[in-house]
Protein backbone atom coordinates (compact mmCIF):
# COMPACT_ATOMS: atom_id res chain seq x y z
CA UNK A 1 0.00 0.00 0.00
CA UNK A 2 2.60 2.55 0.84
CA UNK A 3 4.46 1.48 -2.27
CA UNK A 4 1.21 2.53 -4.80
CA UNK A 5 0.70 5.67 -2.47
CA UNK A 6 4.92 6.64 -2.87
CA UNK A 7 4.17 5.58 -6.54
CA UNK A 8 1.42 7.88 -7.23
CA UNK A 9 2.85 10.63 -5.07
CA UNK A 10 6.18 10.60 -7.09
CA UNK A 11 5.54 9.81 -10.89
CA UNK A 12 3.73 13.39 -11.38
CA UNK A 13 6.45 15.39 -9.97
CA UNK A 14 9.10 13.47 -12.31
CA UNK A 15 6.72 14.12 -15.07
CA UNK A 16 6.79 17.65 -14.54
CA UNK A 17 10.53 17.79 -13.77
CA UNK A 18 10.84 16.37 -17.35
CA UNK A 19 8.74 18.78 -18.77
CA UNK A 20 10.24 21.53 -17.12
CA UNK A 21 14.05 20.72 -18.47
CA UNK A 22 11.89 20.55 -22.00
CA UNK A 23 10.52 23.84 -21.64
CA UNK A 24 13.83 25.16 -20.55
CA UNK A 25 15.57 23.23 -23.74
CA UNK A 26 13.27 24.65 -26.10
CA UNK A 27 13.37 27.90 -24.88
CA UNK A 28 17.77 28.23 -24.79
CA UNK A 29 17.01 26.80 -28.49
CA UNK A 30 14.50 29.49 -29.32
CA UNK A 31 16.45 32.05 -27.68
CA UNK A 32 19.69 30.99 -29.72
CA UNK A 33 17.44 31.32 -33.22
CA UNK A 34 16.55 34.28 -32.23
CA UNK A 35 20.05 35.85 -30.98
CA UNK A 36 21.38 34.12 -34.40
CA UNK A 37 18.64 36.16 -36.57
CA UNK A 38 19.22 39.40 -35.23
CA UNK A 39 23.07 38.97 -34.74
CA UNK A 40 23.48 37.92 -38.66
CA UNK A 41 21.31 41.48 -39.33
CA UNK A 42 23.72 43.54 -36.99
CA UNK A 43 27.19 42.07 -38.50
CA UNK A 44 26.05 42.55 -42.17
CA UNK A 45 25.03 45.94 -41.76
CA UNK A 46 20.85 45.71 -42.60
CA UNK A 47 20.42 46.79 -39.01
CA UNK A 48 23.37 49.76 -39.04
CA UNK A 49 25.05 51.31 -35.99
CA UNK A 50 22.38 53.44 -34.39
CA UNK A 51 19.41 51.70 -35.56
CA UNK A 52 16.49 51.23 -32.68
CA UNK A 53 15.60 47.74 -32.15
CA UNK A 54 11.83 46.81 -31.94
CA UNK A 55 10.88 46.38 -28.66
CA UNK A 56 10.75 42.92 -26.88
CA UNK A 57 6.89 42.32 -27.43
CA UNK A 58 7.21 43.26 -31.17
CA UNK A 59 10.08 41.07 -31.56
CA UNK A 60 8.68 38.16 -29.48
CA UNK A 61 5.37 38.47 -32.13
CA UNK A 62 7.67 38.61 -34.70
CA UNK A 63 9.29 35.48 -33.94
CA UNK A 64 6.45 33.80 -31.95
CA UNK A 65 8.58 33.31 -28.63
CA UNK A 66 8.07 34.85 -25.06
CA UNK A 67 9.24 37.99 -23.96
CA UNK A 68 11.54 35.75 -21.65
CA UNK A 69 13.02 34.34 -24.52
CA UNK A 70 13.31 37.89 -26.59
CA UNK A 71 15.57 38.82 -23.57
CA UNK A 72 17.59 36.08 -23.04
CA UNK A 73 18.60 36.93 -26.96
CA UNK A 74 18.91 40.40 -26.42
CA UNK A 75 21.25 39.57 -23.26
CA UNK A 76 23.83 37.74 -25.26
CA UNK A 77 23.61 40.65 -28.14
CA UNK A 78 24.45 42.90 -25.56
CA UNK A 79 27.23 40.82 -23.85
CA UNK A 80 28.89 40.87 -27.49
CA UNK A 81 28.70 44.62 -27.59
CA UNK A 82 26.34 44.77 -30.58
CA UNK A 83 23.81 46.81 -28.94
CA UNK A 84 22.62 48.84 -25.92
CA UNK A 85 19.92 48.70 -24.19
CA UNK A 86 18.80 51.40 -21.87
CA UNK A 87 15.22 51.67 -20.48
CA UNK A 88 14.35 55.15 -21.37
CA UNK A 89 15.66 54.97 -25.10
CA UNK A 90 15.13 51.73 -25.95
CA UNK A 91 17.63 48.93 -27.28
CA UNK A 92 20.18 50.33 -30.04
CA UNK A 93 22.81 49.09 -32.10
CA UNK A 94 26.63 50.05 -31.35
CA UNK A 95 28.38 47.88 -33.35
CA UNK A 96 30.52 49.79 -35.96
CA UNK A 97 31.36 47.34 -38.99
CA UNK A 98 34.94 48.24 -39.76
CA UNK A 99 35.93 47.79 -43.37
CA UNK A 100 37.05 44.41 -44.45
CA UNK A 101 39.98 43.35 -45.74
CA UNK A 102 39.23 42.17 -49.57
CA UNK A 103 41.14 40.25 -51.48
CA UNK A 104 41.21 39.98 -55.55
CA UNK A 105 40.84 36.61 -56.68
CA UNK A 106 42.71 37.18 -60.22
CA UNK A 107 45.55 39.00 -58.35
CA UNK A 108 46.56 36.16 -55.79
CA UNK A 109 50.56 36.30 -55.61
CA UNK A 110 50.97 40.40 -55.65
CA UNK A 111 47.41 40.20 -53.01
CA UNK A 112 49.41 38.12 -50.47
CA UNK A 113 52.04 40.66 -50.32
CA UNK A 114 50.28 43.51 -50.62
CA UNK A 115 48.09 42.30 -47.62
CA UNK A 116 51.55 41.57 -45.64
CA UNK A 117 52.10 45.58 -45.69
CA UNK A 118 48.54 46.47 -44.71
CA UNK A 119 48.02 44.77 -42.02
CA UNK A 120 50.06 44.06 -38.15
CA UNK A 121 51.06 40.16 -37.57
CA UNK A 122 51.90 38.23 -34.19
CA UNK A 123 53.84 35.41 -34.35
CA UNK A 124 52.54 32.70 -32.22
CA UNK A 125 54.00 29.97 -33.45
CA UNK A 126 57.10 28.46 -35.00
CA UNK A 127 59.31 25.40 -35.29
CA UNK A 128 60.14 22.73 -37.61
CA UNK A 129 58.16 19.41 -38.26
CA UNK A 130 58.94 16.27 -40.38
CA UNK A 131 56.56 16.62 -43.95
CA UNK A 132 53.97 14.64 -43.69
CA UNK A 133 50.86 14.09 -45.67
CA UNK A 134 48.21 16.41 -47.88
CA UNK A 135 51.28 18.82 -47.01
CA UNK A 136 54.11 17.32 -48.17
CA UNK A 137 51.88 15.41 -50.81
CA UNK A 138 50.60 19.22 -52.04
CA UNK A 139 54.31 20.47 -52.25
CA UNK A 140 55.39 17.48 -53.40
CA UNK A 141 58.62 16.65 -51.31
CA UNK A 142 60.12 13.52 -49.51
CA UNK A 143 58.68 12.47 -45.95
CA UNK A 144 62.29 12.49 -45.01
CA UNK A 145 62.56 16.31 -45.22
CA UNK A 146 61.66 18.52 -42.76
CA UNK A 147 59.33 22.11 -43.31
CA UNK A 148 59.28 24.77 -41.45
CA UNK A 149 56.00 25.66 -39.69
CA UNK A 150 54.71 29.02 -38.59
CA UNK A 151 51.52 30.06 -37.22
CA UNK A 152 50.86 33.21 -37.65
CA UNK A 153 47.38 35.71 -36.72
CA UNK A 154 46.80 38.93 -38.94
CA UNK A 155 44.77 42.56 -37.67
CA UNK A 156 43.94 45.25 -38.65
CA UNK A 157 43.28 48.29 -36.44
CA UNK A 158 44.09 45.68 -33.18
CA UNK A 159 40.95 43.39 -34.66
CA UNK A 160 42.29 39.89 -35.84
CA UNK A 161 40.87 38.72 -39.21
CA UNK A 162 42.96 35.55 -40.30
CA UNK A 163 44.78 32.93 -38.50
CA UNK A 164 47.06 31.59 -40.92
CA UNK A 165 49.63 28.16 -40.92
CA UNK A 166 52.24 27.53 -43.16
CA UNK A 167 54.48 25.12 -43.93
CA UNK A 168 57.87 26.13 -46.34
CA UNK A 169 60.68 23.47 -47.48
CA UNK A 170 63.82 23.67 -44.65
CA UNK A 171 66.12 24.44 -47.80
CA UNK A 172 64.43 27.68 -48.63
CA UNK A 173 63.21 28.74 -44.89
CA UNK A 174 66.61 28.41 -43.32
CA UNK A 175 67.32 31.85 -45.27
CA UNK A 176 65.33 33.90 -42.47
CA UNK A 177 64.95 33.99 -38.85
CA UNK A 178 61.75 33.90 -36.75
CA UNK A 179 62.07 37.25 -36.58
CA UNK A 180 61.63 38.32 -39.51
CA UNK A 181 59.23 36.14 -39.99
CA UNK A 182 56.96 37.80 -37.25
CA UNK A 183 57.68 41.13 -39.02
CA UNK A 184 57.77 40.75 -42.80
CA UNK A 185 55.77 39.60 -45.53
CA UNK A 186 56.48 36.08 -46.10
CA UNK A 187 56.33 35.85 -49.86
CA UNK A 188 59.19 38.75 -50.00
CA UNK A 189 61.64 36.74 -47.34
CA UNK A 190 60.92 33.77 -50.03
CA UNK A 191 61.90 36.06 -52.62
CA UNK A 192 64.69 37.72 -50.96
CA UNK A 193 65.85 33.90 -50.94
CA UNK A 194 65.89 33.62 -54.49
CA UNK A 195 62.81 31.80 -55.18
CA UNK A 196 60.92 33.29 -58.29
CA UNK A 197 56.96 32.74 -57.30
CA UNK A 198 55.30 32.06 -60.46
CA UNK A 199 52.45 30.34 -59.80
CA UNK A 200 49.69 28.99 -57.37
CA UNK A 201 46.98 26.70 -57.27
CA UNK A 202 43.92 27.72 -54.50
CA UNK A 203 41.30 26.09 -52.82
CA UNK A 204 38.10 27.77 -51.04
CA UNK A 205 35.85 26.23 -48.36
CA UNK A 206 34.28 26.71 -45.56
CA UNK A 207 35.26 25.39 -41.93
CA UNK A 208 34.56 25.72 -38.34
CA UNK A 209 36.49 27.47 -35.61
CA UNK A 210 38.07 25.18 -33.27
CA UNK A 211 38.81 26.55 -29.56
CA UNK A 212 42.48 27.39 -30.29
CA UNK A 213 41.61 29.47 -33.59
CA UNK A 214 38.79 30.63 -31.83
CA UNK A 215 40.66 32.36 -29.13
CA UNK A 216 43.03 34.12 -31.12
CA UNK A 217 40.58 35.49 -33.63
CA UNK A 218 38.02 36.32 -30.77
CA UNK A 219 35.08 34.25 -31.76
CA UNK A 220 33.33 31.58 -30.81
CA UNK A 221 34.14 27.95 -30.95
CA UNK A 222 32.61 26.53 -33.85
CA UNK A 223 31.78 29.35 -35.80
CA UNK A 224 32.02 29.62 -39.69
CA UNK A 225 34.74 30.75 -41.13
CA UNK A 226 36.05 30.99 -44.41
CA UNK A 227 39.03 28.68 -45.08
CA UNK A 228 41.31 28.99 -47.59
CA UNK A 229 44.46 26.23 -49.06
CA UNK A 230 46.87 27.61 -50.95
CA UNK A 231 50.07 26.25 -52.38
CA UNK A 232 52.82 28.21 -53.97
CA UNK A 233 55.40 27.01 -56.69
CA UNK A 234 58.29 28.80 -58.35
CA UNK A 235 59.35 28.43 -62.13
CA UNK A 236 60.82 24.95 -62.07
CA UNK A 237 57.42 24.03 -60.63
CA UNK A 238 58.72 23.07 -57.24
CA UNK A 239 56.53 23.57 -54.25
CA UNK A 240 57.98 26.54 -51.87
CA UNK A 241 55.07 27.22 -49.47
CA UNK A 242 51.70 25.35 -48.14
CA UNK A 243 49.29 27.97 -46.69
CA UNK A 244 45.86 26.80 -44.39
CA UNK A 245 44.08 30.11 -43.88
CA UNK A 246 41.22 30.37 -41.72
CA UNK A 247 39.84 33.95 -42.47
CA UNK A 248 36.66 35.36 -40.17
CA UNK A 249 34.01 35.82 -42.71
CA UNK A 250 32.86 39.61 -40.82
CA UNK A 251 35.95 41.20 -41.70
CA UNK A 252 37.36 39.70 -44.73
CA UNK A 253 36.09 39.24 -48.38
CA UNK A 254 37.23 37.58 -51.48
CA UNK A 255 36.00 39.45 -54.82
CA UNK A 256 36.88 39.48 -58.20
CA UNK A 257 35.40 41.07 -61.58
CA UNK A 258 33.56 39.14 -64.18
CA UNK A 259 33.26 39.59 -68.24
CA UNK A 260 31.02 37.88 -70.21
CA UNK A 261 33.35 36.13 -72.96
CA UNK A 262 32.70 33.67 -75.66
CA UNK A 263 31.14 33.68 -79.67
CA UNK A 264 27.92 34.39 -79.54
CA UNK A 265 26.54 30.79 -79.67
CA UNK A 266 28.77 30.30 -76.17
CA UNK A 267 28.89 32.85 -73.94
CA UNK A 268 29.67 32.44 -70.35
CA UNK A 269 31.86 34.43 -67.27
CA UNK A 270 35.30 34.50 -67.09
CA UNK A 271 37.90 36.58 -64.68
CA UNK A 272 39.14 40.00 -65.40
CA UNK A 273 42.64 40.19 -64.53
CA UNK A 274 43.20 43.51 -62.68
CA UNK A 275 46.94 45.36 -63.98
CA UNK A 276 48.95 45.55 -60.67
CA UNK A 277 49.79 49.32 -59.49
CA UNK A 278 52.98 49.87 -58.05
CA UNK A 279 53.16 51.22 -54.44
CA UNK A 280 56.26 52.87 -53.08
CA UNK A 281 58.09 51.59 -55.74
CA UNK A 282 56.47 47.85 -55.18
CA UNK A 283 54.05 45.92 -57.28
CA UNK A 284 50.53 45.58 -55.55
CA UNK A 285 47.11 44.71 -55.71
Amino acid sequence: MYAKRYQVKRRPARREGAERAVRDWLGEAKAKQVYLVLRDRILSGAAAFGTRLPTENELAETHGVSRVTVRRALGELARERLIERRRSAGTRVIYRPPAPMTADMTGVLANLADMGRRTAVKLVAFDYVPADGTVARALGIADDQLLQRSVRVRAVDGVPFSYLTTHVPESVSVTFTKQELGSRPLLELLERAGVKADRARQRISASLASPEVADALDVRAGSPLIELVRVVFDQDGRGVEHLHALYRPDRYALEFDLVRSGTAEAKEWAPVVRTPRRRNGKLSN
